[in-house]
Protein backbone atom coordinates (compact mmCIF):
# COMPACT_ATOMS: atom_id res chain seq x y z
CA UNK A 1 0.00 0.00 0.00
CA UNK A 2 1.36 3.41 -0.94
CA UNK A 3 0.78 6.27 1.44
CA UNK A 4 1.42 9.80 0.22
CA UNK A 5 1.21 12.95 2.29
CA UNK A 6 2.91 16.31 2.61
CA UNK A 7 5.44 14.59 4.84
CA UNK A 8 6.77 12.41 2.03
CA UNK A 9 6.23 9.07 0.33
CA UNK A 10 6.15 6.08 2.64
CA UNK A 11 5.22 2.65 1.34
CA UNK A 12 3.96 -0.19 3.48
CA UNK A 13 4.60 -3.66 2.18
CA UNK A 14 3.99 -7.12 3.57
CA UNK A 15 5.69 -9.26 0.93
CA UNK A 16 8.85 -11.15 1.73
CA UNK A 17 10.97 -13.86 0.17
CA UNK A 18 13.93 -16.13 0.77
CA UNK A 19 17.15 -15.52 -1.11
CA UNK A 20 19.26 -18.29 -2.57
CA UNK A 21 22.55 -17.13 -1.06
CA UNK A 22 25.40 -17.12 -3.55
CA UNK A 23 27.45 -14.97 -1.22
CA UNK A 24 30.57 -17.10 -1.41
CA UNK A 25 31.18 -15.97 -4.98
CA UNK A 26 33.82 -13.24 -5.19
CA UNK A 27 33.10 -10.01 -7.00
CA UNK A 28 36.69 -9.39 -8.05
CA UNK A 29 37.75 -9.95 -11.65
CA UNK A 30 40.70 -12.23 -10.88
CA UNK A 31 39.84 -15.77 -9.74
CA UNK A 32 42.01 -17.51 -7.18
CA UNK A 33 44.61 -19.66 -8.99
CA UNK A 34 46.11 -22.60 -7.08
CA UNK A 35 49.91 -22.55 -6.77
CA UNK A 36 51.62 -25.52 -8.43
CA UNK A 37 53.72 -27.67 -6.09
CA UNK A 38 57.20 -28.74 -7.20
CA UNK A 39 57.65 -32.52 -7.07
CA UNK A 40 60.98 -34.04 -5.88
CA UNK A 41 63.36 -35.50 -8.47
CA UNK A 42 63.13 -39.33 -8.42
CA UNK A 43 66.91 -39.72 -7.82
CA UNK A 44 67.15 -37.13 -5.07
CA UNK A 45 66.38 -38.24 -1.55
CA UNK A 46 64.27 -35.69 0.33
CA UNK A 47 66.21 -34.06 3.14
CA UNK A 48 64.78 -33.92 6.64
CA UNK A 49 63.13 -30.64 7.37
CA UNK A 50 64.95 -28.19 9.59
CA UNK A 51 63.31 -25.79 11.95
CA UNK A 52 63.88 -22.32 10.60
CA UNK A 53 63.11 -19.44 12.95
CA UNK A 54 60.20 -17.42 11.60
CA UNK A 55 60.02 -13.69 11.47
CA UNK A 56 57.55 -12.81 14.24
CA UNK A 57 55.76 -10.45 11.86
CA UNK A 58 55.00 -13.41 9.59
CA UNK A 59 53.62 -15.72 12.26
CA UNK A 60 50.16 -14.18 12.28
CA UNK A 61 48.05 -13.02 9.40
CA UNK A 62 47.21 -9.34 9.57
CA UNK A 63 43.76 -8.61 10.89
CA UNK A 64 41.12 -7.63 8.39
CA UNK A 65 40.43 -3.90 8.38
CA UNK A 66 37.33 -2.77 10.24
CA UNK A 67 35.62 0.62 10.28
CA UNK A 68 35.70 2.77 13.40
CA UNK A 69 33.16 5.50 12.74
CA UNK A 70 32.25 7.91 15.51
CA UNK A 71 29.70 10.72 15.65
CA UNK A 72 31.33 14.13 15.20
CA UNK A 73 28.54 16.58 14.24
CA UNK A 74 24.76 16.76 14.69
CA UNK A 75 23.03 19.31 12.44
CA UNK A 76 19.51 20.62 12.90
CA UNK A 77 17.41 22.96 10.77
CA UNK A 78 14.80 21.02 8.83
CA UNK A 79 11.29 21.04 10.29
CA UNK A 80 9.92 17.90 8.60
CA UNK A 81 11.26 14.49 7.57
CA UNK A 82 14.61 14.55 5.74
CA UNK A 83 14.41 12.51 2.55
CA UNK A 84 17.91 12.65 1.06
CA UNK A 85 21.51 13.70 1.78
CA UNK A 86 24.26 13.93 -0.86
CA UNK A 87 27.92 14.98 -0.70
CA UNK A 88 29.19 17.24 -3.48
CA UNK A 89 31.71 15.54 -5.81
CA UNK A 90 34.49 17.85 -4.60
CA UNK A 91 33.73 16.78 -1.03
CA UNK A 92 33.33 20.28 0.39
CA UNK A 93 29.55 20.42 0.82
CA UNK A 94 26.63 18.27 1.91
CA UNK A 95 23.13 18.89 0.58
CA UNK A 96 19.93 17.77 2.32
CA UNK A 97 16.30 17.98 1.25
CA UNK A 98 13.11 17.60 3.22
CA UNK A 99 9.34 17.42 3.23
CA UNK A 100 9.52 21.01 4.56
CA UNK A 101 10.03 22.15 0.89
CA UNK A 102 13.63 23.31 1.48
CA UNK A 103 17.16 22.29 0.56
CA UNK A 104 19.97 23.03 2.97
CA UNK A 105 23.66 23.21 2.11
CA UNK A 106 26.15 22.35 4.87
CA UNK A 107 29.91 22.24 5.30
CA UNK A 108 30.88 18.58 4.85
CA UNK A 109 33.83 18.88 7.22
CA UNK A 110 32.45 21.08 10.01
CA UNK A 111 28.67 20.73 9.84
CA UNK A 112 28.01 24.48 9.53
CA UNK A 113 24.97 25.67 7.57
CA UNK A 114 25.99 27.46 4.36
CA UNK A 115 22.61 28.40 2.86
CA UNK A 116 18.98 27.37 2.46
CA UNK A 117 17.36 27.02 -0.98
CA UNK A 118 13.62 27.69 -1.29
CA UNK A 119 11.25 27.64 -4.27
CA UNK A 120 9.43 24.32 -4.42
CA UNK A 121 5.75 24.40 -3.50
CA UNK A 122 5.67 20.90 -2.00
CA UNK A 123 8.05 18.54 -0.22
CA UNK A 124 11.21 17.13 -1.80
CA UNK A 125 12.23 13.52 -2.26
CA UNK A 126 15.68 13.63 -3.87
CA UNK A 127 18.65 15.79 -4.86
CA UNK A 128 21.67 15.31 -7.14
CA UNK A 129 24.93 17.20 -7.67
CA UNK A 130 26.49 18.09 -11.00
CA UNK A 131 30.01 16.76 -11.55
CA UNK A 132 31.61 20.19 -11.01
CA UNK A 133 29.76 20.67 -7.66
CA UNK A 134 28.35 24.00 -8.90
CA UNK A 135 24.75 22.93 -9.48
CA UNK A 136 22.15 20.85 -7.65
CA UNK A 137 19.02 19.25 -9.09
CA UNK A 138 15.98 18.68 -6.86
CA UNK A 139 12.91 16.45 -7.28
CA UNK A 140 9.65 17.50 -5.66
CA UNK A 141 6.06 16.50 -5.04
CA UNK A 142 5.08 19.58 -7.05
CA UNK A 143 6.02 17.49 -10.16
CA UNK A 144 8.86 19.90 -10.98
CA UNK A 145 12.63 19.46 -11.06
CA UNK A 146 14.69 22.56 -10.31
CA UNK A 147 18.31 23.31 -11.14
CA UNK A 148 20.03 25.42 -8.47
CA UNK A 149 23.17 27.55 -8.73
CA UNK A 150 24.88 26.82 -5.41
CA UNK A 151 27.13 29.89 -5.31
CA UNK A 152 24.26 32.29 -6.02
CA UNK A 153 21.67 30.28 -4.10
CA UNK A 154 19.02 30.68 -6.81
CA UNK A 155 16.93 28.42 -9.04
CA UNK A 156 18.28 28.69 -12.60
CA UNK A 157 15.89 26.35 -14.44
CA UNK A 158 12.64 24.44 -14.01
CA UNK A 159 12.09 21.10 -15.75
CA UNK A 160 8.37 20.57 -16.31
CA UNK A 161 6.98 17.38 -17.84
CA UNK A 162 5.97 14.90 -15.16
CA UNK A 163 2.30 14.69 -14.21
CA UNK A 164 2.79 13.34 -10.69
CA UNK A 165 5.27 13.83 -7.87
CA UNK A 166 8.90 13.32 -8.83
CA UNK A 167 10.64 10.80 -6.62
CA UNK A 168 14.23 10.58 -7.93
CA UNK A 169 16.75 12.51 -10.02
CA UNK A 170 20.35 12.07 -11.17
CA UNK A 171 22.94 13.66 -13.47
CA UNK A 172 24.95 11.70 -16.00
CA UNK A 173 28.75 11.85 -15.40
CA UNK A 174 29.16 14.66 -17.96
CA UNK A 175 26.27 16.56 -16.28
CA UNK A 176 24.76 17.55 -19.63
CA UNK A 177 21.82 15.20 -19.02
CA UNK A 178 19.41 14.68 -16.15
CA UNK A 179 17.23 11.65 -15.59
CA UNK A 180 14.15 11.76 -13.39
CA UNK A 181 11.59 9.20 -12.25
CA UNK A 182 8.10 9.84 -10.98
CA UNK A 183 4.90 8.26 -9.79
CA UNK A 184 3.35 8.98 -13.19
CA UNK A 185 5.21 5.77 -14.21
CA UNK A 186 7.64 7.53 -16.55
CA UNK A 187 11.34 8.28 -16.77
CA UNK A 188 12.35 11.51 -18.51
CA UNK A 189 15.83 12.26 -19.87
CA UNK A 190 16.45 16.02 -19.92
CA UNK A 191 18.85 18.30 -21.80
CA UNK A 192 20.30 20.36 -18.94
CA UNK A 193 21.41 23.34 -21.04
CA UNK A 194 18.05 23.78 -22.78
CA UNK A 195 15.85 22.57 -19.93
CA UNK A 196 13.90 20.40 -22.37
CA UNK A 197 12.88 16.74 -22.33
CA UNK A 198 14.80 14.59 -24.81
CA UNK A 199 13.07 11.26 -24.20
CA UNK A 200 10.21 9.91 -22.13
CA UNK A 201 10.46 6.23 -21.23
CA UNK A 202 7.45 4.22 -20.13
CA UNK A 203 7.94 2.30 -16.90
CA UNK A 204 5.18 -0.19 -17.83
CA UNK A 205 2.81 0.60 -14.96
CA UNK A 206 5.58 0.77 -12.38
CA UNK A 207 6.18 3.79 -10.15
CA UNK A 208 9.82 4.85 -10.50
CA UNK A 209 11.57 5.04 -7.14
CA UNK A 210 15.23 5.23 -8.22
CA UNK A 211 17.21 6.16 -11.34
CA UNK A 212 20.98 6.08 -11.76
CA UNK A 213 23.46 6.45 -14.65
CA UNK A 214 26.38 4.05 -14.94
CA UNK A 215 29.92 5.44 -14.80
CA UNK A 216 30.15 6.39 -18.51
CA UNK A 217 26.56 7.58 -18.80
CA UNK A 218 25.53 5.09 -21.48
CA UNK A 219 22.99 3.21 -19.36
CA UNK A 220 20.24 4.14 -16.94
CA UNK A 221 19.19 1.89 -14.10
CA UNK A 222 15.58 2.15 -13.00
CA UNK A 223 13.45 0.50 -10.32
CA UNK A 224 10.66 -0.68 -9.43
CA UNK A 225 10.77 -2.43 -12.81
CA UNK A 226 14.35 -3.82 -12.55
CA UNK A 227 15.20 -2.52 -16.00
CA UNK A 228 18.35 -1.13 -17.59
CA UNK A 229 17.88 1.33 -20.45
CA UNK A 230 20.18 2.56 -23.19
CA UNK A 231 20.61 6.32 -22.75
CA UNK A 232 20.98 7.15 -26.45
CA UNK A 233 18.20 5.01 -27.92
CA UNK A 234 15.85 4.81 -24.96
CA UNK A 235 15.55 1.06 -25.48
CA UNK A 236 15.31 -1.40 -22.62
CA UNK A 237 18.53 -3.44 -22.62
CA UNK A 238 17.82 -5.88 -19.81
CA UNK A 239 15.23 -6.80 -17.23
CA UNK A 240 16.60 -8.46 -14.10
CA UNK A 241 14.31 -11.22 -12.90
CA UNK A 242 14.34 -12.25 -9.25
CA UNK A 243 12.42 -15.46 -8.53
CA UNK A 244 11.29 -14.16 -5.14
CA UNK A 245 10.36 -10.78 -6.68
CA UNK A 246 10.84 -8.65 -3.55
CA UNK A 247 9.82 -5.03 -4.01
CA UNK A 248 12.89 -2.86 -4.60
CA UNK A 249 13.10 0.44 -2.73
CA UNK A 250 16.46 1.81 -3.92
CA UNK A 251 19.13 0.90 -6.45
CA UNK A 252 22.45 2.19 -7.80
CA UNK A 253 25.44 1.12 -9.89
CA UNK A 254 28.68 0.24 -8.13
CA UNK A 255 31.56 2.75 -8.49
CA UNK A 256 33.22 0.57 -11.14
CA UNK A 257 29.94 0.22 -13.05
CA UNK A 258 30.00 -3.58 -13.02
CA UNK A 259 27.42 -4.33 -10.35
CA UNK A 260 24.05 -3.16 -9.03
CA UNK A 261 23.22 -2.63 -5.37
CA UNK A 262 19.50 -3.04 -4.66
CA UNK A 263 17.66 -2.53 -1.37
CA UNK A 264 14.45 -4.50 -1.01
CA UNK A 265 11.42 -4.60 1.26
CA UNK A 266 12.44 -7.95 2.78
CA UNK A 267 15.19 -6.65 5.10
CA UNK A 268 17.80 -7.44 2.46
CA UNK A 269 20.31 -5.67 0.22
CA UNK A 270 21.48 -7.56 -2.87
CA UNK A 271 24.56 -7.11 -5.04
CA UNK A 272 23.88 -8.16 -8.64
CA UNK A 273 26.03 -8.82 -11.66
CA UNK A 274 23.68 -7.21 -14.17
CA UNK A 275 25.44 -8.81 -17.17
CA UNK A 276 24.51 -12.28 -15.96
CA UNK A 277 21.48 -11.20 -13.88
CA UNK A 278 22.94 -13.18 -10.99
CA UNK A 279 22.78 -12.22 -7.34
CA UNK A 280 26.34 -12.35 -5.97
CA UNK A 281 25.92 -11.16 -2.38
CA UNK A 282 23.13 -10.60 0.12
CA UNK A 283 23.43 -8.33 3.16
CA UNK A 284 21.00 -8.77 6.06
CA UNK A 285 20.57 -7.75 9.68
CA UNK A 286 18.91 -4.36 9.26
CA UNK A 287 15.17 -3.63 9.09
CA UNK A 288 13.51 -2.53 5.82
CA UNK A 289 9.84 -3.29 5.31
CA UNK A 290 8.07 -0.01 4.68
CA UNK A 291 10.42 2.80 3.57
CA UNK A 292 12.66 3.59 0.62
CA UNK A 293 16.01 3.35 2.41
CA UNK A 294 19.17 4.54 0.68
CA UNK A 295 22.16 2.19 0.53
CA UNK A 296 25.62 2.97 -0.80
CA UNK A 297 29.22 1.85 -1.25
CA UNK A 298 32.20 3.08 0.76
CA UNK A 299 35.56 2.59 -0.98
CA UNK A 300 37.67 5.41 0.51
CA UNK A 301 39.35 3.53 3.37
CA UNK A 302 41.31 0.34 3.91
CA UNK A 303 38.16 -1.75 3.60
CA UNK A 304 35.21 -1.75 1.22
CA UNK A 305 31.82 -1.45 2.88
CA UNK A 306 28.11 -1.48 2.13
CA UNK A 307 26.22 1.11 4.20
CA UNK A 308 22.48 1.47 4.78
CA UNK A 309 19.98 3.13 7.05
CA UNK A 310 17.44 1.02 8.90
CA UNK A 311 13.93 1.18 10.31
CA UNK A 312 15.31 0.34 13.78
CA UNK A 313 16.90 3.84 13.84
CA UNK A 314 20.44 2.55 13.19
CA UNK A 315 23.05 2.61 10.42
CA UNK A 316 24.52 -0.72 9.37
CA UNK A 317 27.94 -1.28 7.80
CA UNK A 318 28.79 -4.58 6.10
CA UNK A 319 32.07 -5.90 4.71
CA UNK A 320 31.40 -5.98 0.96
CA UNK A 321 33.06 -9.35 0.38
CA UNK A 322 32.37 -11.32 3.58
CA UNK A 323 28.84 -9.84 4.12
CA UNK A 324 29.66 -9.56 7.84
CA UNK A 325 28.19 -6.65 9.80
CA UNK A 326 31.34 -4.82 10.89
CA UNK A 327 29.81 -1.81 12.66
CA UNK A 328 26.41 -0.47 13.75
CA UNK A 329 26.00 3.27 14.37
CA UNK A 330 23.40 4.34 16.92
CA UNK A 331 22.06 7.75 17.92
CA UNK A 332 19.10 8.59 15.68
CA UNK A 333 15.65 8.53 17.27
CA UNK A 334 13.65 7.61 14.18
CA UNK A 335 13.98 5.67 10.93
CA UNK A 336 17.28 6.43 9.18
CA UNK A 337 16.01 7.03 5.67
CA UNK A 338 19.04 8.63 4.01
CA UNK A 339 22.75 7.81 4.08
CA UNK A 340 25.62 9.04 1.92
CA UNK A 341 29.38 8.47 1.79
CA UNK A 342 32.02 11.15 1.19
CA UNK A 343 33.83 10.89 -2.19
CA UNK A 344 37.38 10.95 -0.76
CA UNK A 345 37.27 10.73 3.05
CA UNK A 346 35.91 8.17 5.51
CA UNK A 347 32.80 10.20 6.36
CA UNK A 348 29.17 9.07 6.46
CA UNK A 349 26.17 11.39 6.48
CA UNK A 350 22.82 10.14 7.80
CA UNK A 351 19.37 11.67 8.20
CA UNK A 352 16.18 10.69 9.93
CA UNK A 353 12.41 11.18 10.00
CA UNK A 354 9.98 13.28 12.05
CA UNK A 355 10.85 12.17 15.57
CA UNK A 356 14.49 13.11 15.06
CA UNK A 357 14.98 15.66 12.23
CA UNK A 358 18.77 15.64 12.55
CA UNK A 359 21.57 15.11 10.08
CA UNK A 360 24.62 13.41 11.54
CA UNK A 361 28.21 13.27 10.31
CA UNK A 362 30.21 10.20 11.31
CA UNK A 363 34.01 10.20 10.92
CA UNK A 364 36.24 7.15 10.91
CA UNK A 365 39.19 7.27 13.34
CA UNK A 366 41.51 7.41 10.32
CA UNK A 367 39.94 10.67 9.17
CA UNK A 368 41.75 13.82 10.45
Amino acid sequence: MEVHSDQGHYRENSSSGNEDDNGSQATEDDPTVPIAQELPHPHIQPQPSQDVPQDPSQQHKPEKPRPHYKLRYVMSGHTMSISSVKFSPDGKLLASCSADKTIKIWSAYHGDIVRTLQGHKQGLSDIAWSADSKFLASASDDAIIRLWDIDQGISKKKFVGHSNYVFCVNFNPQSNLLVSGAYDETIIIWDVARGKALKTLSAHSDPVTAVHFNRDGTMILKYFGRRIWDTASGQCLKTIVDDDSPIVSHVKFSPNGKYILASTYDDTIRLWNYHTARCLKTYTGHANRGYCLFSCFSVTGAGKWIISGSEDNKIYIWDLQSREIVQILEGHKDVVLAVATHPTQNIIASASLDKDLTIRLWFDDETP
